[in-house]
C-alpha cells in the first residue's frame, strides 16, 4: 500500500481511482468468465518447411480455423506463432523488437499417431509434440516434458469483425462491451468488435518465476489466484503503491522460471493491454498412504496470459541455465548498448535548477565538496513555456555558453524532451509536426489533442518511420538551437501521459501510421521515443559517438537504446527497499541498464534514508539523484558534515570501481548477463537464494546487501555456496559460504563482499569525473578460492566512440592467479587499444603462507619485488606500474 497520502504534481488529479482493476477490462472479464473453447488440431493439415511445422487448428463449436506455425531455432527456442488463417483484415504484429529473427531448424516427423504428431530437431535432444484433441503443445528435453502450450485449454482467439454500426438497440445490448467499453467518463469504440486472445502455459519443475517488470513488488512473482493479476500496461503512475500489480511505466512481457534443474524463459510478444495470472502448483501428496509411499508430482508453474489485440507469437527460451537463457533473449531482442563512460558515473537531477547560475553554482559544489559527479540534468523549465528544443530566455540565456563550461570539466548536461509538443500554431516546431503529418489522430481522423504539461498539446506518432527520422533530425545542432555535442535527452511522460485521457494516458481508439489503433501498440509508444532519441544522438555525431538516453517508458528491446528508472518513488524507507527487486526485476528482463531516483523524488527524506538511499544507488547501474520542486533542496553538503562524508564516500567508491562495471556492462553488450543478477543466477542450484531479495550480485564477483531499513547497527546477509569463500571488501575478513553471518555496520559502511575465485580492478586515487578516474592508475584485488585460484577481466576502450566496434579499438585483459602465478594475458586476438593504465598495486586475500619471494617478469625483464604479508593472510605489492594492454606475469614463490 501507499506509505503516505501524497498530493499530485498532475492538474486535477484524481488519484489511484483513476487507473483500471482487472474487472473493469471487457476481454479480461471475457476471457475469465469463459467458457474455455476447445480446438482440435487437424493433424493431416501439417505443412514442414525451412520455418518449421504449420498446422490448422479448428474451434469445436464456431468453426472458426486458426493457423498455428511452431518454429524451433538454432539459439534453443520455440516459437509458437497463431493467427486466423483467413483474416478480414491483417491483425497487428510487433515489429522492432525482435533484432535478429534466429535461424530456424528443419523439423522432422518422429512419430505419428491419430493423436498426436512429434517432432523433433537437429540431434534430437529436443522435440515437439502436438496433440489433437483438445490442442496442446508439450516441449520435451530427453523425452522428459520441461512446457506445455496450453494444457488447460485457456486458448482464446477473438476473431476480428467487419465495422459494426452501432444502434441504441445494439449498444444497449451490447453487454460484454464487444464494441464499445466505458470506464468512468470514457469512451472507448472498437472499430474492429472484440480482438483478444490468450493462451496458458506452463512450466514443469519450476516454483519460482520472475520477470514481467515494471511492478512495485517483490523479485517473485506472486501467486495471483484470488487477487489482482500482474498488468502490463504503460501508465504514469505518480507515487504508485507498493507490493502491487499494477502495471507502471514499461512492460516487458518476458519471464524467466527457474528450479535448481533447469531455467526457462518465456516471452510473449504483444504490444497491447495484457494481463498475466501466476499460479504456483503444490506438489500433491496422498495422504491415505504411508509416508514412504507416497509420490510427488513434480512441481510446475502455470502463466495465463491476455491480451486485447494481436496475434499470439509466444516464444520459449530453453536454458538450460539462467545465463543461456539472457543470452537467448538479447539474441531475440537485442543486447544491451555498450553506454558511455560517464554516464556510469553520478549523476545529480532536480525538477528544476533554476538557471544558468544555479546550475554553476551547484556544479562548483561538487568541486568544492571533493564529491565526484557527471552529469547535471534540467527538467521541463528549462525551455521556453515548455516547447521542448527551446530555452527559457530569461533563466538560461546562454545555453551554449553553460555546456562549454561543463564540459570544460569533462562533465554534460542533460535535458528533458517528453512527445507532447504544445499546440502553438507560431511555432514552427509544431507547425512541421502539423503539415508533415507526424501527430497521433483520433478516432475522427483528426489530430489528437490532450493535456500534459505544455498545456493543450498534440502527439508525436513515433510508430511512424517518418516521424522518428524527423524526430531524430530535430536533435542535430543546427535544428536544436543552443545544443552542443555534450548535450545528451532524457525522454519522459512518454507511456504517454495524457492528463485528460482515460487512466491518464492517450484513449486506445486513437489512430497510429497504417490505421492501426493505439490499442495494439500502446506498450511500445516509449520504445519508439527512445529508439528515435537515440537516432538522433547517433546522427548528430556523424555516426561516430554513443548516445545517452533515459526512458521513463519502455519495452522489450530498449536495452538497444539507453537507460530507464522506476519513476516517480517516494522518500520513505519502503521505497528505497522495494527499488532492489525492481531492478533486480528489470535486470533480468533484459533491461539491463537501470536505476531508481536516490532519495525519492517526492518528498524529503531524513537524512539517514538519504545515505542510505546513496549507498544503494551507488551499487546499481544507473546513479541518478533526483526530487521534485515541491521537494526541499537535497545537494550531498546541505544536511551536515557526516552526512556529506558518507556520501562522498559512496559516490568516490563506485567511481573506484567504475571500471569493474564499465566492464560488466561489456559483457552484458557481448553476451546478454546483465550486471546486476539476483543470487539464484550465481548459485542456480541453492534453493535458499531463490527468494532472495534484499542482496545480490554485481558480476560474478561482488555480493552486495544495501541496508534498507533505519537505525540498523548490525545486518545478517546470507553467503551462499558451501564450497565458497567470501571477503568482506572493508576488512578484507575471510568467510566461509552457505550460511549467514551477522555483521555490525555504521552510517559509512554497507556489507559488499568479494567472491573468492575472483579478481576485480578499482581506480586508485580520486579525481572530479569519470573522465579523471579514466586516466588513473589501477589496483587488482584478487580473492582466491579453497584452491588458491582466481580469475577475472577488464575492459578497456576510449569511453565514447563506437571505435570499438567499428575498427576493434579495444582491450579486453583476462587476470588469473593459479598454483601461485598471477597473470595477465589478452582475453583474444580480437581487439587493439593502447592505452597508458597501469597496474600498480595487487592486493591477494586468502594466501595461506607468506613467500619467500614475488618475482615479476614484464617485457623480457625479471625482477624481485618488496611485498607486505599480514595476519590476515593478506599479501600486498605495491609500485608495480605494470601496463594494462601488455603481457606480464608475477611469480609468487614458495611459502
Amino acid at each position: 500500500m501507499l506509505e503516505a497520502n501524497i498530493a499530485s504534481v498532475v492538474p486535477n488529479d484524481e488519484g489511484k481511482e483513476k487507473f483500471k482493476k482487472s474487472e473493469h477490462v471487457a476481454f479480461y472479464r471475457r476471457q475469465i468468465q469463459g467458457p474455455n473453447r476447445l480446438y482440435r488440431t487437424l493433424l493431416d493439415s501439417i505443412v514442414l518447411s525451412d520455418n518449421g511445422a504449420q498446422f490448422e487448428l479448428l474451434e469445436t463449436d464456431t468453426q472458426t480455423k486458426l493457423q498455428l506455425i511452431l518454429s524451433p531455432c538454432k539459439n534453443d527456442s520455440i516459437r509458437i506463432l497463431i493467427d486466423e488463417l483467413q483474416p478480414i483484415n491483417y491483425r497487428y504484429r510487433v515489429k522492432d523488437v525482435i533484432s535478429e529473427e534466429p535461424q530456424s531448424e528443419r523439423v522432422r516427423v518422429e512419430d505419428q499417431t491419430k493423436a498426436s504428431v512429434t517432432l523433433s530437431w537437429s540431434n534430437g535432444h529436443y522435440q515437439a509434440r502436438v496433440w489433437c484433441f483438445p490442442f496442446h503443445i508439450e516441449i520435451l528435453c530427453e523425452y522428459e516434458v520441461i512446457a506445455m502450450f496450453n494444457p488447460k485449454n485457456k486458448l482464446w482467439f477473438e476473431t476480428l469483425q467487419e465495422t459494426k454500426m452501432m444502434t441504441s438497440v445494439a449498444m444497449e445490448e451490447d453487454s460484454n462491451s464487444l464494441w464499445k467499453e466505458t470506464f468512468r467518463q470514457f469512451v472507448d469504440h472498437k472499430t474492429n468488435g472484440p480482438s483478444s486472445i490468450g493462451a496458458d502455459l506452463r512450466l514443469n519443475g519450476s516454483s519460482h518465476v520472475y520477470g514481467l517488470p515494471e511492478h512495485a513488488d517483490k523479485l517473485q512473482l506472486r501467486d495471483t489466484s484470488g487477487g489482482e493479476p500482474y498488468r502490463l500496461y504503460n501508465l504514469d503512475v505518480y507515487a504508485y503503491n507498493l507490493n502491487d500489480t499494477l502495471g507502471l511505466y514499461g512492460s516487458v512481457p518476458f519471464v524467466l522460471a527457474h528450479s535448481s534443474n533447469r531455467t526457462l524463459g518465456a516471452f510473449w510478444m504483444n504490444a497491447s493491454e495484457t494481463f498475466v495470472n501466476v499460479h504456483y502448483s503444490s506438489p500433491d501428496k496422498d495422504d491415505s498412504t504411508p509416508p514412504a509411499k507416497r509420490r510427488r508430482t513434480q512441481p510446475h508453474t502455470d502463466l495465463h496470459w491476455l491480451s486485447e489485440s494481436g496475434v499470439i507469437d509466444c516464444r520459449i527460451l530453453l536454458g538450460p541455465e539462467p545465463k543461456q537463457v539472457f543470452t537467448q533473449y538479447a539474441q531475440l531482442t537485442g543486447f544491451q548498448s555498450l553506454p558511455p563512460l560517464f554516464s556510469l558515473g553520478y549523476h545529480q537531477c532536480r525538477w528544476n535548477y533554476d538557471d544558468e547560475a544555479d546550475v554553476k553554482a551547484v556544479d562548483a559544489g561538487f568541486d568544492f565538496h571533493k564529491i565526484p559527479y557527471d552529469v547535471i540534468w534540467l527538467d521541463i523549465e528549462h525551455t521556453d513555456g515548455k516547447r521542448y528544443f527551446t530555452w527559457d530566455p530569461v533563466h538560461f540565456p546562454k545555453p551554449t555558453e553553460l555546456q562549454r563550461h561543463l564540459q570544460n570539466k569533462n562533465r554534460k548536461l542533460v535535458v528533458i524532451s517528453d512527445p507532447h509538443i504544445k499546440l502553438d500554431p507560431d511555432w514552427l516546431l509544431f507547425r512541421e509536426a502539423r503539415d508533415s503529418g507526424h501527430f497521433v489522430k483520433d478516432r475522427e481522423g483528426q489530430i489528437f489533442k490532450g493535456s500534459c504539461w505544455s498545456g493543450e498539446s498534440c502527439y508525436l506518432d513515433f510508430t511512424n518511420p517518418a516521424t522518428r527520422a524527423w524526430y531524430s533530425r530535430c536533435f542535430s545542432l543546427n535544428n536544436y538551437k543552443g545544443s552542443t555535442s555534450s548535450l545528451f535527452i532524457w525522454n519522459d511522460m512518454n507511456e504517454p501521459s495524457v492528463f485528460d485521457g482515460p487512466e491518464q494516458t492517450m484513449p486506445k481508439d486513437s489512430v497510429h501510421f497504417g490505421g492501426w489503433e493505439h490499442r495494439d501498440l500502446h506498450n511500445m509508444y516509449g520504445f519508439y521515443q527512445q529508439m528515435a532519441t537515440a537516432e538522433g544522438l547517433v546522427t548528430r555525431s556523424g555516426g561516430k559517438h554513443r548516445p545517452f538516453v533515459l526512458s521513463r517508458s519502455f519495452f522489450a528491446g530498449s536495452q538497444r537504446f539507453g537507460a530507464i528508472w522506476t519513476g516517480d518513488n517516494v522518500a520513505t524507507w519502503g521505497y528505497l527497499k522495494i527499488s532492489i527487486p525492481m531492478v533486480l526485476s528489470l535486470s533480468v528482463a533484459g533491461i539491463a541498464f537501470c536505476g531508481a531516483d536516490v532519495g525519492g523524488f517526492v518528498q524529503d527524506p531524513e537524512p539517514e534514508l538519504l545515505v542510505r538511499w546513496y549507498q544503494a544507488g551507488a551499487l546499481q547501474p544507473f546513479f541518478r539523484g533526483h526530487s521534485a520542486k515541491e521537494t526541499k533542496r537535497r545537494e550531498p553538503w546541505l544536511f551536515g558534515e557526516d552526512i556529506t562524508a558518507a556520501i562522498r564516500i559512496t559516490i568516490q567508491q563506485r567511481y573506484q570501481l567504475l571500471q569493474y562495471w564499465y566492464t560488466l556492462f561489456y559483457w552484458a553488450h557481448k553476451m546478454g548477463q546483465p550486471p546486476l543478477r539476483p543470487l539464484w543466477v550465481e548459485f542456480p542450484r541453492e534453493e535458499e537464494t531463490f527468494t532472495v531479495d534484499n542482496e545480490y550480485m554485481i558480476g560474478g564477483a561482488l555480493l552486495a546487501c544495501p541496508i534498507t531499513d533505519p537505525g540498523v547497527d548490525q545486518v545478517q546477509v546470507l553467503l551462499p555456496g558451501s564450497g565458497e569463500i567470501w571477503y568482506d571488501i572493508q576488512s578484507l575478513k575471510m568467510h566461509r559460504g552457505g550460511g549467514s553471518v551477522r555483521l555490525p555496520v555504521t552510517m559509512e559502511t554497507v556489507p559488499v563482499f568479494q567472491r573468492g575465485g575472483t579478481i576485480i580492478c578499482r581506480a586508485l586515487g580520486n579525481g572530479s569525473c569519470s573522465a579523471d578516474f579514466q586516466k588513473l592508475p589501477l589496483s587488482l584485488t584478487v580473492a582466491l578460492n579453497t584452491q588458491e585460484f582466481a580469475e577475472g577481466d577488464l575492459y578497456i576502450d576510449d569511453g565514447y566512440s563506437f571505435r570499438h566496434q567499428h575498427m576493434k579499438a579495444f582491450c579486453l585483459r583476462r587476470f588469473k592467479m593459479d598454483s601461485g602465478l598471477i597473470s595477465s594475458r589478452a582475453w583474444s586476438e580480437e581487439g587493439s587499444f593502447d592505452s597508458d593504465t597501469v597496474i600498480q598495486s595487487i592486493i591477494v586475500m586468502g594466501l595461506k603462507r607468506k613467500p619467500s619471494t614475488v618475482l615479476v617478469r614484464a617485457s623480457g625483464h625479471e625482477e624481485r619485488t618488496t611485498f607486505e604479508f599480514d595476519q590476515s593472510c593478506v599479501l600486498t605489492l605495491n609500485n608495480l606500474n605494470l601496463r594494462v594492454v601488455t603481457d606480464w606475469d608475477i611469480q609468487i614463490g614458495p611459502h
